[in-house]
């Protein structure tokens, strides 16, 4: 085997690994990039259509204005109704787990008594942890100004010259693979567009739905179990099962008759979400297999929290793609070496 051959795969390897390693040692600047590369895919097909009528510079500010101002608005929005009501339920919430205990099936069970205790601690510190690492993360890019607009500058020229940075990134590899490289930046980009925008709307389709299940049974914090379920949907598979157990154990305080249809409820909205949302607006374009997802979820909680969590499924993404462009390269140029050798003693 020459290392020659497989110097671009080499080159990619290395180039990854490093991006990666900059979430560990460079926090600050990875998210940073990664936001406003988010926020570039977000925004680059509007920025594509006006393109046609006007320069790609004013048509990235255009939509990054129209954006913050859709966003400042929501944001407004958003906090008049859950402020208040997560106020009240951070007073509240030692009456509710009091109230948990009062049950006599529980009161009558040292055993059930003990392993309540083990599963309402775990599962309340990794719901209000997850809530506030998640919500804190959200509100420190409005928090520190100067991260705030060093975002949107990136982001504008990300938008503004985007493939042209793209394409120069790509020279940096052997000519020979200048349109392997540029293809697979571009498997990349597209597969995070695609996740990000399906993740939003899941996002936004669970929180609506939660927020009106809890308003129409006129079940109290209808806003703040809407906003943990729709942050929880960043986090694939554990994220929702949390955040469905979390509500239907605090239900459990209304009336168990309550707690039981809202288990329901959660259970028709977890499949529904995993078995008809979900596929209809990813499809197959991520194919990882749960036990992926899972694993790296834990993997990236240990490392950085609940971005940690958060980064996983984009970083399994792009380190699938990655090792599967090396494997094709391998397994084309084995190809190739087969065909020349059997053209070889053809000829003779």
């Amino acid at each position: 085997m020459r290392i020659r051959n497989y110097r671009t795969s080499i080159l990619l390897g290395i180039t990854f690994l490093f991006v990666l390693s900059a979430f560990w040692f460079m926090q600050s600047l990875a998210f940073i990039v990664f936001i406003s590369l988010l926020l570039h895919l977000l925004l680059k097909p509007p920025v594509s259509v006006l393109e046609k009528r006007m320069p790609r510079s004013v048509a990235s500010g255009i939509v990054l204005t129209l954006f913050l101002a859709f966003a400042t608005g929501l944001l407004f929005l958003v906090s008049n109704s859950f402020l208040p009501t997560f106020t009240a339920f951070v007073k509240d919430f030692p009456n509710l787990t009091e109230r948990i205990y009062q049950f006599s099936i529980v009161e009558n069970s040292s055993f059930l008594m003990g392993e309540m205790d083990t599963l309402w601690n775990e599962l309340v510190n990794a719901s209000v942890t997850a809530l506030k690492s998640s919500l804190g993360l959200l509100l420190s890019l409005f928090n520190k100004f100067i991260d705030f607009v060093v975002i949107l500058f990136v982001t504008f020229y990300l938008l503004k010259d985007g493939d042209t940075i793209k394409d120069y990134l790509a020279t940096r590899f052997p000519n020979s693979s200048h349109e392997r490289v540029v293809k697979l930046f571009n498997r990349i980009l597209n597969s995070l567009r695609i996740y990000i925008a399906s993740q939003l709307a899941i996002c936004c389709i669970t929180g609506i739905i939660v927020f009106s299940y809890y308003t129409v049974r006129d079940l109290p914090y209808a806003s703040v179990f809407a906003v943990v379920s729709s942050i929880a949907e960043f986090i694939p598979v554990l994220g929702p099962t949390i955040a469905s157990a979390f509500g239907v154990i605090l239900m459990t305080t209304y009336s168990p008759i309550v707690a039981l249809q809202t288990a329901g409820f959660y259970l028709i909205l977890t499949q529904v979400n995993h078995n008809i949302v979900y596929p209809t607006l990813i499809g197959k374009s991520l194919d990882l297999h749960p036990i992926a997802i899972i694993l790296g979820i834990i993997l990236g909680g240990e490392l950085l929290d609940a971005a940690g969590m958060f980064l996983a499924v984009p970083i399994i993404t792009i380190c699938k793609i990655v090792i599967e462009d090396i494997h094709e390269d391998r397994e084309q140029m084995k190809a190739n070496l087969a065909s020349s050798r059997w053209l070889h003693r053809k000829s003779d």
